[in-house]
């Protein structure tokens, strides 16, 4: 559950114990080489200065964040040993380890955590979710103050994953520019269980154990192998044979479906309400027909969304029915959820003033991302709109910059897209309906959508430490885009992680894979 500021230390206090309880019934193997895949190159190691999933796998082993997160939603310890939340909710205070070092031998200290702070607000993709931040204070080498201009409640998950990773300011500090850096990709001196020993674009990323790690006998063990395999079959005969240990961030439903099927492999999309990632129809609300609701409503009428669930995800993906991944304890589904209904898709079009004339009322574009698995939902929807006369014409995109310029510059009519929530709806959700945030590039409010209530809602929840009063904010902010619908959300995208039984302490907190594995191991 979603926990108020006051709650934290207790609520750690209860789950460290349930934590050691569990980890007393293990015994965990040390050493060994666990072999993982990635989807994709990651673009840079160093999460301080990108997000992304592949981003964020590597990176969480090689840098360390102050906090770690479980299954439960509860921040738990990591490079800060402990912490306090002033009653005001305006100063966070980190404790840090003192044994901690980052891979040079270095000790890391509170102004690494100052430096890191100031990085990832000016270079970070999601900078805002430090916005509130105002400075850091350093009064000891172990003791860092972060002082907010407001409260904070997503302040704790944006210490955790790969949110808020802890770089050297004595490499990084240097004066380069810290998104181009040298080190980002090689010699990388990190702070995380595992350092660099080798990177490969296109071939893997290998790591091995950090034996100056803090926490004794961790990691256990000796190295990580990511492998990059883009091609799906590709990941599933190496999984299948035993060439690899685990798969991440799986999306495909025939893979999954034919690994769920092997013996000696686990197949779960636990671990990833944290990633949130969802799949939803948007709609540019500034122009054209879509510009009035009972179009948008229509649209959404016009959807067979158990079509889509059962055909053609075949069973792998659960229903959305808002902008807040049904895994977040802040979801709300008792909202508009659309059911197929022809006869209201053409009554709502009539009453827009878009009558049928020869089969046809209007004519719109939507634009599609380079991804796999987009294409039989973008021809499904082409089909089942054109059932009440709205003609779609598919607009298919070589690269994916070409369709963020598109989708950044809001030149489109419609698009199908997947947005992960990052935790809490701060730094995640808010940025697609604000206001103030309308085409402020891919990824913002491309839907130009605005809504005073609703920016009046965003705005207070991100204050608001009462756990109860937050999910009434956003109940009632998700009721009301529901009826609105500047996006049709469609489902949860049906990420999974493929593990073989060899894997002790397999990834199933909320960040799934892009948490550090320090505790994972390889049982004989």
């Amino acid at each position: 559950m979603t926990i108020g500021i006051k709650h934290f230390l207790a609520a750690v206090a209860v789950s460290a114990l349930t934590a050691g309880a569990a980890a007393a019934q293990e015994t965990p193997t040390r050493g060994g080489q666990l072999v993982v895949s990635l989807t994709n190159t990651p673009r840079v190691l160093n999460p301080a200065v990108q997000s992304g999933i592949v981003t964020g796998l590597v990176g969480a082993q090689l840098f360390a964040a102050p906090l770690r997160y479980d299954e439960d939603w509860t921040p738990q310890p990591y490079l800060a040993k402990s912490w306090e939340v002033s009653e005001d909710g305006l100063k966070v205070t980190l404790f840090l380890q003192e044994e901690a070092t980052f891979h040079d031998g270095t000790p890391i200290t509170s102004e690494d955590v100052a430096f890191s702070v100031d990085i990832i607000k000016e270079y970070h993709p999601f900078k805002s979710m430090f916005a509130p931040v105002t400075g850091v204070d350093t009064p000891d080498a172990h003791t860092a103050v972060i002082n907010l201009s407001k409260p904070h409640p997503a302040l704790m998950l944006a210490m955790s994953g790969q949110l808020m990773s802890i770089i050297p300011k004595h490499i990084y500090g240097d004066g380069q520019d810290p998104k181009n850096h040298p080190r980002n990709n090689e010699d990388v001196v990190g702070s995380g269980p595992f350092k660099l020993v080798e990177f490969k674009p296109g071939e893997h990323v290998i790591m091995e154990r950090y034996e100056g790690y803090w926490e004794e006998e961790l990691p256990y063990l000796d190295r990580i192998v990511a492998r990059i395999i883009t091609d799906s079959s590709a990941r599933a005969i190496a999984l299948e044979n035993g060439e690899m240990h685990m798969s991440n961030f799986e999306a495909e439903p025939v893979l999954i479906n034919r690994l769920s099927k092997v013996d000696g492999l686990t197949v779960t999309k636990e671990g990833y309400g944290g990633v949130g990632p969802i799949d939803w129809l948007a709609m540019n609300t500034t122009k054209g027909p879509l510009q009035d609701v009972k179009v948008r409503q229509a649209i959404a009428y016009a959807i067979d969304k158990d079509f889509i669930l059962k055909a053609l995800l075949r069973g792998t993906a659960a229903e959305a029915r808002t902008g807040i991944h049904p895994d977040s304890p802040l979801y709300h589904e008792d909202v508009p959820a659309y059911a197929l209904d022809l006869d209201k898709a053409n009554a709502l079009l009539d009453e827009a003033g878009f009558p049928m004339e020869g089969g046809k009322r209007f004519d719109i574009t939507m634009e599609l991302v380079p991804f796999p698995g987009y294409k039989p939902q973008a021809e499904y929807i082409k089909q089942a709109l054109s059932k009440v006369g709205i003609m779609v014409d598919l607009k298919a995109h070589p690269d994916f910059p070409s369709w963020a310029q598109t989708m950044g510059t809001m030149n489109y009519d419609m698009s199908l897209d997947s947005v992960y929530n990052w935790g809490d709806p701060v730094i995640g959700v808010n940025r697609t309906y604000m206001s103030d945030n309308i085409a402020k590039g891919v990824w913002s409010n491309t839907q130009g959508y605005s809504n005073a209530r609703v920016d009046e809602l965003l705005d207070a929840a991100a204050t608001e430490n009462d756990a109860d009063k937050r999910k009434a904010l956003y109940k009632e902010f998700q009721e009301i885009v529901a009826e609105e619908v500047p996006i049709y959300f469609l489902n949860a995208v049906p990420m999974h992680t493929v593990y073989s039984d060899r894997v002790g302490n397999p990834p199933k907190g909320i960040w799934a894979s892009s948490a550090p594995m320090d505790r994972m191991y390889l049982k004989p």
